[in-house]
Parts: C-alpha cells; structure tokens; sequence
C-alpha cells in the first residue's frame, strides 16, 4: 500500500505557491498561471476540500512593477517592494477566485502572530471562521513591516506554521521543481525524483542541500524543515512541480507526481502545536546528564535541581532552550520564572525555591505540559 493513498482522505489542505512560478522566473505576475491554480482550488472546494493559500511573490512583484532587476538587499528597500507587490498580487487572486464566486481575504502574519498565545488563537479563529464562510484565505508573511530579527525565513515555513495554526491535513507546496530529487537535479543529470518518503528521515539534509533562486529565501532544504514542522501536527507533505498541469488536481486523485512526505507522528496537543511553532527563544538552560536524560527519554517537567546554567535574559512565560552539557538543544518550553530568579534556584531541590526567593509559584522551572521535544 503506498502512503499516497492517505491523500485523498485530506480535507484541509494549506497551498503554498513560490516566487518563481508566480512571477514567471522575475517576468512579472504570471497571471494565466494563477488563473490555473485559483481554477484548480476552486475544483478543490467544490470536492469539500477546505483550501488555505500561503503566497509568496509580494517582494518579486514589487520589484518588477519598480523597474528593479536584482532583489535589495536593504530591509527599507524590501518591504516597500512588498508594499507595492502585495497590491497586484491580491487583487489577481480577487479577480480570479470571483470567476468561480468564491471571495478572498487577504491575511498577513508575522512572528507575534504564532508567539503570543492569544494572538495565535485569535488567528486560528479567523482564518477557520473564513473557511467556513466559502472564503479563500490568502496568507503572506507581514513583509512591509517585519525585521529580519523575528521573520519566518521563507514562506515554506509559515505555510507549515500554518497548517499547524488550523490543523491542517495536507501541505502542499508547488515550486518550479518536479518535485525533490535524491541529488540536486542542476548539477547531477543522474538526480532521480524520490516519490514518497518520511518526512522525519535522516537522509533527507544530504539531498536537498543548496538554497532557492534569487528571487525567493527558500530551497529545497526549507520545504524539507517545512515537512517536518508540518508532520508535528500530523499533517502530511507533497512538494510537486507548479507547472505540471492540473498539479493540485492530480495530487487530490493520488497520482504519483511530486514527492510525498509523510507524517510518522500522531497529532500533538494544540498547545503542543503551538509550543512547536515557537521560533523566536529568550534564553537557554543547562542540564545535567540526568535531566537531559529524563527530558529526552520521559518527557517529564524540568525541575531547578537539574540545571547547571542560565543563558540570556528572559521572563516568565518567555520560550527558552533546553540543551545538554554539551550545548545540543533537546527541547524548549515556557518558562516559570524570570531569569535572575532561575540563577538563583537552579540546582536546588524544589523544596527551597521559597526560602530563596521568599516566594514560589511553582516547582518546576517548565512544566511538562509547557515543553515540547524537537
């Protein structure tokens, strides 16, 4: 039996499009391409699949319609290109999704977005509440705005952010390629195209070493990292070529074009989930061998006693990382005091937290339900 059959059980797909396909390789918004894929997720809808699009192309866009030949390198730059960008590319999607009389909403997120537990939640509601009104959501990163200190990196991660966000049952992500070859098909003719394979495989970094076109961020590594975030909540993977015809039609039959990358774990929590989505930490904690230990093997609540080192400045709630004695990170999670308290704690048993402090709001410094293994 192979894994494809899973696919057409997917009703809740997130739909991630590239620079390069939208804009034709930097030519400008392709918009007969675009006409393809809107026709197509709309088929999609008419079958009950529920579709999220997370495009990419507002900066190459922008470019173009600047008279720019090479992308910025300046972050003003940039999200004026994304300004000016954003504008074409959402209404092409509005005039195309209105053949079909379905309606868009453009959403932007950025980092706040997926590290503020009430924000995650409160865009988690919309963009579900959308879908349920036969509403497309076109999802972009808040590029007019960001800075590079908290950005996703590529859209290929926030895609997968995303289906984690709405607990989504398939990623797809349509880029130029056909799909992910053992080696990298520009250099090696003999590349063979890998059909399906875990999306927790270890091989996987050796094959898609390199990094994207000079238009996008991504490569084929981040759509591989983007599987990977993706398969924490359970979802599944293709990464198919945008230019094969009826691409995402075909997907939804099971064919055999693209690659599929199948999710090995069950569905986390939802607060697990968004544990997982957290990219931006305030801190590190030390363990010892016998906490490392107990984290990696139990996934038991980090306790003071355990800790060597407090790294970075952090407050309660912040997100900080969990690593060995020898650096290696093995998880992170919400921690429960603020870091000048920790130092003072660590390495004592749980029962002197208040004769240090004078208070204790609680006996672990993270507690299970807050932490989350890689």
């Amino acid at each position: 039996m192979s894994k494809r059959d899973l696919i057409p059980h997917a009703k809740r797909w997130v739909v991630k499009i590239g620079s390069a396909l939208l804009t034709n390789d930097g030519k400008g918004l392709d918009a007969n391409a675009i006409a393809g894929w809107v026709a197509q997720m709309a088929e999609l809808r008419l079958r009950g699949i529920e579709v999220v699009l997370v495009s990419s192309g507002a900066v190459a866009a922008g470019m173009r319609r600047l008279g720019w030949d090479t992308r910025p390198t300046e972050i003003h730059k940039l999200q004026a290109a994304a300004a000016v960008g954003q504008m074409g590319l959402i209404q092409t999607y509005e005039v195309e999704f209105q053949r079909f009389f379905l309606h868009t909403a453009q959403v932007l997120l950025d980092h706040d977005d997926f590290s503020s537990r009430q924000r995650y939640l409160n865009a988690r509601s919309t963009i579900k509440t959308l879908v349920s009104l036969n509403v497309v959501p076109v999802i972009n990163e808040n590029d007019t705005v960001v800075t590079d200190e908290i950005r996703f990196g590529d859209n290929d991660t926030l895609g997968a952010l995303v289906g984690n966000l709405i607990e989504a049952d398939l990623l797809v992500i349509l880029t130029d390629q056909q799909g992910m070859y053992d080696s990298d098909p520009r250099t090696n003719p003999n590349a063979k195209l890998l059909s399906e394979i875990a999306a927790d495989d270890t091989r996987l970094e050796q094959m898609a070493g390199g990094t994207g076109g000079a238009l996008g961020r991504g490569g084929m590594i981040t759509k591989v990292r983007a599987a990977r975030v993706a398969a924490r909540s359970g979802a599944d993977t293709v990464i198919v070529g945008g230019r094969i015809e009826n691409a995402l039609l075909r997907v939804a039959a099971g064919e055999n074009i693209g690659t599929f990358l199948w999710a090995e774990q069950k569905p986390q929590a939802a607060r697990k989930r968004w544990l997982s989505g957290q990219l931006q930490t305030r801190g590190t904690l030390i363990l010892d061998d016998g906490a490392a230990k107990v984290l990696r093997e139990q996934g038991k609540s980090l306790l003071p006693v355990g800790v060597k080192e407090v790294r970075g400045d952090f407050t309660r709630g912040d997100m900080v990382i969990c690593a060995d004695s020898e650096g290696r990170e093995i998880a992170r999670g919400l921690v429960n005091y603020h870091a000048d308290e920790a130092r003072k704690i660590i390495g004592k048993p749980s029962s002197q937290i208040i004769d240090i402090l004078g208070y204790k709001d609680d006996n672990e410094l993270i507690h299970r339900d807050n932490l989350v293994l890689p």
